[in-house]
């Protein structure tokens, strides 16, 4: 497969075809969900256009536990359907679809019972394991253990020794949410579809009762225009409803929002070889390894104020060191935690019991013709709700086209990176040779890009400097930020510190030392004037210091009053996912 740029110039063309020709499908949201439908229609051979009101995976999909899992915890509710669902595709995103972003993560389980407890959720767990190994799918993902009090706390020395009285070890995955979704978007542009962020729906066009497009505004220029489409695809998650109601119709299903807080603790801070899972009196608390830090999430609130950008409070951060400090031994402070973020859950909401009880699956409904509308759902079975949206879709059109439109495919369509990743992984010593990196850059790389790294080595070989650290972030490239603005739609700084890379939760600072270098480096992309660049630096830090004021307020309405005390760099009124 060609490897596509999501580029300045790709940009504009996508825009410029988009206002040209009608589509058959136009995906509005920019999420998970949103780049698996733009990918599973393209790859059925329709014309496909994909519009995302802020950058790729702002919302939702940059914000979660960062876990491709089965959800051990659906087990228990007996929704054995959702978990051999979510392990198959978990088994396909490791072995094929997405092998350099996707990895197996370790967890530790801590019994506080003895007997009844182990026979209960070993029970569990060997179900678990089992499901995945009939899916088929299950290769290079371990088989769980049982360990004693002794042998868990061998290998997470951190806990308290009355915190458990034994243990199971089992297996998961991991993702960098932010950058799967967007390789989602890349990979639909390579096989043909028209990508643009930053590109905001005003309205839904409707020619008598039928949806037949949307009016669009390029938020860069403010040039708006009209995109023709046979099928437009709401996949917006938790603005569901807004657009919706653009239709003038009253949907079948609503979108509530459950907001999930996660902190970011240095690695040092927890003293362990593994993750792990908690019960807390709500639901489950985790404590992931992610690189040189921890993630610890997560809380399950409702939320009804901003949906832009949902804060955390200071209760939200008490309630988490607190559960987690009932089983170490050395207890994290407000002082450990580098960075906070706040996302918000896509539940659905019905019109009545059955339908509430979707909550946690996924919905389609074509309330509207020419319009398809998708929600609810969970990160990992994004590939399933982009099949069911797009099969909608294309019974929806069957009247408008002259040919018969094939299945979904996606299941056999690596993302960009994907194809070659095992033998380039086997090159690194030589590729760490060649470049003068050393093995562990290239590794990271290799789990951030696969083997479109070499296009980053090529940009390091034509100017040697993009090989240096980051300063205030230094496991980041020079290289990564340009190529993030040449490759993988940055255009703003957000986009390259928050999402592109980690640097806004991995450093305490928040990412605010680099701000100024990410500019410069940007900034030579994009043609940026000096004004330009203070602009960018001086919004970032505006952001910074609005998401700090709000983790130190009390409760949800002060902490999102103060959050949105900093505005976006470029004003979205009604957003995308």
């Amino acid at each position: 497969m060609r490897s596509v740029a999501l580029s300045p110039s790709t940009r504009q063309s996508a825009l410029d075809e988009m206002g040209a020709h009608q589509l058959d499908v136009l995906v509005i949201g920019g999420g998970v969900v949103g780049g698996g439908a733009a990918l599973d229609a393209a790859t059925r051979g329709l014309s496909v256009g994909l519009v995302e009101a802020r950058d790729f995976a702002s919302g939702t999909s940059s914000r979660s536990s960062k876990l491709i899992h089965g959800g051990l915890r659906y087990l228990e509710m007996l929704d054995f359907r959702l978990v051999a669902e979510a392990l198959s595709e978990r088994g396909l995103l490791l072995d094929k679809l997405a092998p350099h972003l996707v990895h197996p993560v370790p967890f530790l389980y801590p019994l506080r019972h003895r007997v009844w407890e182990r026979f209960y959720a070993g029970a569990g767990v060997a179900l678990y394991d089992s499901m995945a190994a009939l899916s088929g799918r299950a290769r290079g993902v371990p088989h769980h253990r049982h360990l004693t009090r002794r042998g868990a706390r061998r290998l997470v020395p951190a806990l308290k020794r009355d915190a458990l009285v034994g243990a199971l070890h089992y297996y998961d995955a991991q993702v960098d949410d932010a950058r799967h979704t967007m390789f989602l978007s890349r990979t639909a542009a390579a096989y043909g579809a028209h990508v643009a962020s930053r590109t905001r729906v005003i309205s839904l066009l409707r020619e008598s009762d039928r949806v037949v497009g949307a009016r669009v505004k390029d938020l860069e220029s403010g040039r708006e225009f009209d995109v023709r489409a046979r099928q437009v695809v709401n996949t917006t998650g938790v603005w569901t409803d807004d657009v919706q109601s653009m239709a003038g119709e009253r949907g079948q299903f609503h979108v509530r929002s459950s907001k999930g807080v996660h902190l970011v603790v240095p690695r040092d801070r927890i003293r362990s070889d593994s993750g792990l899972i908690l019960r807390t009196e709500k639901s489950v608390l985790f404590v992931i390894p992610w690189g040189r830090h921890w993630i610890i999430g997560t809380t399950d609130t409702d939320w009804s104020l901003s949906k832009d950008h949902p804060a955390a409070s200071r209760s939200d951060i008490d309630y988490l060191l607190d559960h987690i400090n009932e089983v170490l031994i050395e207890p994290l402070t407000h002082d450990d935690v580098e960075g906070v973020y706040a996302g918000l859950r896509p539940l659905l909401a019905g019109e009545d019991e059955a339908t509430s009880q979707l909550s946690r699956e996924h919905a389609v409904s074509t309330t509207v013709k020419g319009l398809t509308v998708i929600a609810g759902g969970k990160y990992t079975t994004y590939r399933i709700m982009a099949k069911d949206a797009i099969d909608a879709a294309v019974h929806g059109m069957a009247d408008q086209l002259d040919r018969m439109v094939p299945a979904s495919c996606t299941e056999d369509v690596p993302l960009l990176g994907a194809d070659g990743y095992d033998a380039v992984w086997n090159q690194r010593h030589l590729l760490a040779s060649a470049s003068g990196l050393g093995v562990g850059r290239i590794e990271h790389l290799l789990k951030r890009y696969g083997s479109l790294a070499h296009e980053l080595l090529d940009l390091i070989a034509e100017q040697s400097d993009l090989g240096d650290a980051l300063t205030g972030a230094d496991d980041y490239l020079r290289a990564e930020i340009v190529y993030a603005t040449s490759h993988e739609g940055a255009r703003h700084l957000d986009d390259a510190i928050a999402r592109r890379t980690r640097i806004s939760i991995e450093t305490f600072d928040r990412g605010t030392t680099v701000a100024e270098e990410v500019a410069d480096l940007m900034g030579g992309v994009l043609g940026w004037t000096d004004e330009q660049r203070a602009n960018e630096v001086t919004h970032y830090l505006s952001r910074v210091e609005a998401e700090r004021e709000s983790q130190t307020m009390p409760d949800d309405e002060t902490a999102d009053a103060a959050r949105m005390g900093a505005g976006d760099v470029v004003p979205v009124s009604v957003a995308g996912a």
